[in-house]
């Protein structure tokens, strides 16, 4: 991966503290998976940047080399890669992804 790639992704992460590579945005995520993990961030009232990876091929490939993980979304927490929406689902469920993010379990 180019120096430049790394710094522009490390970046977007580092400019919240929480943050998600998505097809879509938020208000229109574009697959089942990206609205999924957006429902989950936003059902815990997580505030979270955002970057849709269709509107950049460069960024789409880039972050799948970053994170050595083949898919769409990513979720990075704290700087942390977390990971994509089967791992987030599974971690609001046993609450660790709210100890992680310091809010409280329902």
């Amino acid at each position: 991966m180019e120096q430049a790639m790394k710094d522009k992704i490390e970046g977007m992460i580092k400019e919240n503290r929480v943050f998600l590579f998505m097809k879509g945005t938020p208000e229109a995520p574009q697959c089942g998976f990206s609205a999924g993990v957006s429902n989950v961030l936003r059902s815990l009232g997580t505030q979270f940047g955002s970057f849709n990876v269709l509107s950049d091929p460069d960024i789409r490939q880039g972050i799948k080399d970053y994170a050595n993980w083949p898919t769409i979304p990513q979720l990075y927490i704290d700087g942390e890669f977390i990971g994509g929406h089967d791992i987030v689902v599974e971690m609001a469920k046993t609450g660790d992804l709210q100890k992680k993010l310091g809010v409280p379990s329902k």
